[in-house]
């Protein structure tokens, strides 16, 4: 039997509701380091092509996502 637990509204709507909150705590996370920075990051990655910076960036992310992942997960 297929178990479709997840398709049930609470468990659905619990589950964007935390989705949402990740997204929104890795946004505001990532705008606090970018202003941290001394310089534009966006800038520095798509302009002048930085790739030391956009793998510190990526890297950065991930941590991030990880952070918050544990955070939210509990």
């Amino acid at each position: 039997m297929i178990d479709i637990e997840w398709l049930k509204p609470g468990v659905f709507l619990g589950s964007m509701a935390f989705a949402l909150m990740g997204v929104l705590m890795f946004w505001v996370c990532f705008v606090i380091v970018d202003k941290l920075t001394p310089y534009d990051l966006w800038g520095e990655i798509v302009e002048k092509k930085n790739v030391a910076l956009a793998i510190v960036v990526g890297a950065m992310c991930l941590a991030i996502g990880q952070i918050v992942a544990a955070a939210v997960h509990g």
